[in-house]
């Protein structure tokens, strides 16, 4: 004699693997999200620490006297800010076209000092890469 053993999955088919696929890609991809935001928590401390000098320190970034709402809105924004930068700061030279792309939007808005700013670190850091009078010469005539 077989006992069958209900199985409430068996009956959705397909429906009940795809939900099983999805929530395994849910739970991976958040485990990594979790991951890498404890790494970056970490970076941010250490970030915080070496801006102020000394743990005693710390409590300036408290902000006490500040709607803590708004000290959140305006650290999320800083962060994000902060977190560019740093990133175009690793390698300027892949972010060219991006900089000049960001500084004619400044211009163009009439943010001509952010625009200059933009494009003074771009000749900077990822200047333009000149054609050597040598480059596609051929071998020498006779």
């Amino acid at each position: 004699m077989t006992i069958e053993i209900p199985n409430p999955g068996a009956a959705e088919g397909a429906q009940g693997d795809a939900a099983f696929v999805a929530m395994q890609t849910d739970a991976v991809l958040a485990g990594r999200a979790m991951s890498s935001g404890a790494f970056l928590a970490g970076l941010i401390a250490n970030g915080q620490l070496e801006t102020v000098g000394r743990p005693e320190k710390l409590a300036v970034d408290l902000f006490p006297d500040v709607d803590p709402a708004v000290v959140q809105e305006i650290w999320d924004r800083a962060l994000a800010v902060g977190l560019h930068a740093g990133r175009r700061s690793a390698s300027p030279r892949l972010y060219r076209d991006e900089m000049d792309r960001i500084a004619g939007a400044l211009e163009g808005a009439a943010f001509h000092a952010m625009g200059q700013s933009v494009q003074r670190s771009r000749r900077l850091v990822a200047p333009e890469v000149g054609v050597h009078p040598a480059d596609g010469e051929t071998a020498r005539e006779r």
